[in-house]
């Protein structure tokens, strides 16, 4: 005879350690994401704060966020303080309390890798990552403590503060720090003019936001439907369902969430923009995840579509008051996806709330937003502040300016300029040609995507030696009108490369041939060739000189 609490307790720590699984792999959505939103300078930079996120927090929240979040809990829920209580994850016999733990574990490093998206581009890694040490250890745990963990919070105005998966206590926390943070750090330069205008700085991959928007968005059913943790439960010997006897309601919810919400901010965007923005589309998304993930055990269909279209709709307009009348450089926009949603969806429980309309349910749930709130933004505060003082919290213009990648990392995201199987170091130099002892420079400004062709080009005349730059400029080629986050803006500087080729040997006219011939796609902006004469030439190995230096 099968021993039906063993069975219950084998299926429910299956599905726990799943679900943790799945929450895990949401970091790589945020990875795709925030990478995507950042420039192509900063990408390394912010894939390393993502692993270091994990890497940090988890030990950190091994160590000591579980036992402060156990504490904090039994002091704030009128219980007594037991030091052991400190270090019982590590201390503990019943080995099956570490997949507890670890369920707990993903909740917090979800909201730790919140914050890295809002500091995006100029945060030293060393600031950032002391952050997570702390979020990880204390600030998270208190929060977690005061809620989920038998606090206060947990029986306030009779009710208790309801937040079915963290809809609040983990994005609407993580939001609001994120937005704390930016404004301690400040925003990145040349984000703001004087005159407190914008200045428009799209990210460099769209492609990198939407699938990391996806990634999320399937995660995020560990996040909500994996909160319905027992499957099983036993009464009378027998087996019957436990959490799994909501768990319809809860993946209806989510469902209908994500779907909500993206229509929600495309509908605003369309009515601000006359375009339905597709980064709005993605963010609003996730907006309308976290407008429900803390409602979704006990909302209505109905309400769940509610809330998340209003997740989704607040969001434009959310950013743009943080953008231009709060003036904070908030990256990612954490805070219209995780902050303002997160505190919308739990303060509109008791109106979509399957019983009906409670007002000591609302009073609970605004208690609960400005407790958390409140908590997070001074300890947010005296952190970043901390480091802001000591000259720690961000790294020099001139390292900004060049990027995070290098100066952090010492990287290059993406190191290559053109098809990596063209050669420039092919085809036979010559000899036969040439304006006797005269050395000329060839300088041309192409496409990027024509590169390859002029290096095979090139290498057929017998050039192959060149110098390629990246670089910008505006010419006949007309401007382009682009959006990023719903502001439009003019490029009128487009991307080009600079080859520049010294030659001696090798008849200047025919390497201009070259060039052209390769170049040329017909349309306005193909670039220009300049030939300059060179009065003279050293190689810095022989010292050599004149043209034999060439």
């Amino acid at each position: 005879m099968v021993d039906a609490t063993v069975l219950a307790e084998g299926v429910n720590l299956a599905w726990v350690l799943l679900v943790s699984f799945l929450i895990f792999f949401m970091h790589a959505g945020f990875a795709m994401l925030e990478s995507g939103q950042v420039r192509s300078k900063n990408v390394a930079n912010q894939l390393t704060k993502n692993l270091l996120t994990w890497s940090v927090g988890v030990l950190a929240f091994f160590v000591l966020g579980a036992g402060v979040s156990t504490v904090v809990g039994t002091l704030t829920g009128g219980g007594g303080f037991a030091p052991a209580d400190l270090y019982a994850t590590m201390t503990t016999t019943a080995v099956n309390d570490w997949v507890d733990w670890l369920f707990g574990a993903v909740f917090a490093m979800t909201a730790a890798t919140i914050v890295s998206g809002a500091v995006a581009g100029r945060a030293k890694l060393r600031a950032y990552v002391g952050y997570t040490l702390l979020l990880s250890a204390i600030i998270y745990p208190v929060v977690a403590g005061i809620t989920w963990g038998g606090g206060f919070l947990a029986d306030v105005f009779g009710v208790g503060f309801h937040d079915f998966a963290g809809g609040m206590i983990v994005h609407g926390m993580g939001g609001i720090a994120g937005l704390t943070a930016a404004y301690v750090i400040g925003p990145r330069l040349d984000r703001f003019n004087d005159d407190g205008t914008v200045n428009v700085i799209p990210g460099h991959s769209m492609t990198f936001a939407v699938l990391g928007t996806l990634v999320l968005a399937f995660g995020w059913y560990g996040f909500n439907v994996g909160t319905a943790a027992t499957v099983f439960a036993v009464e009378g010997g027998e087996l019957v369902l436990g959490d799994f006897a909501y768990v319809g309601r809860v993946a209806l919810a989510t469902t209908l969430g994500m779907a909500a919400g993206a229509i929600g901010a495309s509908v605003v965007a369309l009515a601000k923009t006359g375009k339905v923005d597709t980064l709005y589309v993605a963010n609003g998304l996730l907006a309308g995840l976290v407008g429900v993930t803390g409602i979704a055990d006990a909302v209505t269909w109905w309400g769940a579509i509610l809330v998340a279209f209003l997740a989704g709709a607040q969001l434009p307009i959310v950013f743009e008051f943080v953008e231009q009348t709060l003036e904070i450089d908030d990256v990612c926009a954490v805070f219209p996806v995780h902050g303002s949603a997160g505190v919308l969806g739990v303060v509109a429980l008791p109106f979509v709330h399957v019983d009906g309309f409670s007002a000591s349910l609302l009073a609970a749930q605004v208690s609960g937003v400005a407790v958390i709130t409140v908590w997070t933004v001074v300890a947010t505060a005296a952190v970043f502040g901390a480091f802001k003082a000591v000259g720690q919290a961000r790294v020099t213009p001139e390292h900004e300016r060049d990027g995070l990648d290098v100066s952090e990392h010492g990287v290059d995201t993406y190191p290559e300029f053109g098809k990596p199987e063209l050669a420039t170091d092919g085809g036979n130099l010559r000899t036969d040609g040439g304006s006797a002892g005269e050395i000329k420079m060839v300088t041309a400004i192409v496409r990027p995507d024509r590169l390859g062709d002029v290096k095979q080009a090139l290498a057929r005349v017998g050039a192959p030696s060149l110098t390629v730059t990246n670089v910008s400029g505006r010419g006949s080629q007309p401007a382009k009108k682009g959006q990023w986050r719903g502001e439009e803006y003019t490029v009128d500087l487009h991307q080009k490369v600079k080859l520049e080729c010294v030659v001696a040997d090798v008849p200047a006219a025919d390497v201009v041939d070259a060039i052209r011939e390769a170049a040329n796609t017909g349309e306005p902006g193909d670039g220009k060739i300049f030939v300059l004469p060179v009065e003279d030439a050293c190689q810095v190995r022989t010292g050599a000189t004149g043209p034999e230096a060439v």
